[in-house]
């Protein structure tokens, strides 16, 4: 029988994540009860999420010390006690960092096919529909309006901007670097990017780089950074703009922040601020998931995936991708 290898959470970091917080261990393969169903991993999402889930609890149970360390991803079904589900289906669920799961049918979803199989996880995954749902639900673009997006070579801002060009926006993204504003706009059909690691410190010359490269203002603002991006962002809002809070990454790895605040400029600008969590909207998943393939197909969407190979590996991507190592959406291969 198969063995199980699984990356535990050894320690819970109050600080930086490091690999040291991780170990890895083997056990034997798990059977199901009725109603459960036997997975194998195939691919693990990695999000930047996954660092506050050990700070506490989120909209999932905190990740505790000795805990499996959680992730949601792609797996494949090796044994079904539910006639839901047959040997071989592929299926989204939270799998953990392990090569075998026990998991309820109930918290599987079919997740169909797609070639390459890596697009169930990014573009027809949570990335492609986290980006769809965020900005079309909740930022509510019109045609000539000025999207702005931080994080934007990362796997939802990479998606966010190319989407809103389809639907007639101005997008304008911030990045960490010059060769991923490049790709922003070389590749990914933004108008402008700025590169905030140009600016260091210096958050007024910042502000004053994107509100140029916003024209106007911006009337969305998605935000996967929060932190003094957020600030930044506030100052180049147009008046009554919409907020889309998708993301915290400034404040995921690293010593639990104070209280937040809100900005003055809300209230001076009107701004209207909305975070979601992607399932909100799940009703209305197969149409966006058919309106995604449509635009990969036609070539109006490029997709960017980044895809590491092996489950011990899975420690050094997260930590990676919290420091901004990634284009696109990462993930890990486990088989």
């Amino acid at each position: 029988m198969p063995t199980n290898r699984q990356i535990i959470l050894d320690t819970v970091p109050t600080d930086k994540l490091t690999p040291g917080h991780f170990r890895q261990s083997e056990g034997p393969m798990p059977s199901p009860a009725d109603g459960e169903l036997l997975l194998k991993t195939r691919i693990v999402s990695i999000d930047a999420a996954a660092r506050a889930w050990m700070q506490g609890p989120t909209y999932r149970p905190a990740v505790l010390a000795g805990d499996v360390m959680a992730g949601y991803g792609l797996a494949e079904v090796v044994e079904s006690r539910s006639p839901a589900f047959r040997p071989g289906d592929l299926v989204f669920v939270e799998t953990g960092w392990q090569d075998y799961s026990v998991q309820p049918a109930s918290a599987a979803t079919k997740a169909g096919s797609a070639e390459p199989l890596s697009h169930l996880i990014s573009i027809y995954g949570v990335a492609g529909l986290t980006a769809y749902f965020g900005l079309l639900e909740c930022g509510q673009p019109k045609a000539g309006e000025t999207v702005l997006v931080s994080a934007a070579a990362g796997a939802v801002g990479s998606i966010v901007g190319q989407i809103a060009k389809i639907k007639g926006c101005r997008a304008v993204g911030i990045a960490g670097g010059a060769d991923k504003c490049a790709i922003l706009t070389d590749e990914l059909s933004y108008d402008a990017a700025v590169d905030y690691k140009a600016f260091g410190e210096d958050l007024r010359s910042l502000g004053r780089a994107v509100a140029e490269a916003c024209g106007g203002g911006a009337n969305v603002y998605f935000d996967n950074v929060g932190g003094s991006m957020f600030d930044v962002a506030m100052f180049c809002m147009a008046n009554q703009g919409r907020v889309v809070c998708c993301g915290s990454l400034a404040s995921y790895d690293g010593p639990r922040r104070g209280v937040m605040t809100v900005p003055g400029l809300v209230v001076v600008k009107r701004l209207t601020l909305k975070g979601f969590i992607v399932t909100d909207y799940y009703g209305g998943r197969d149409a966006a998931v058919a309106e995604l393939k449509g635009w990969v197909e036609s070539g109006q969407l490029k997709v960017r995936e980044d895809v590491i190979d092996g489950l011990e590996n899975l420690p050094d991507a997260l930590i990676g991708l919290l420091a901004g190592g990634n284009i696109g959406k990462r993930m890990v291969k486990v088989a």
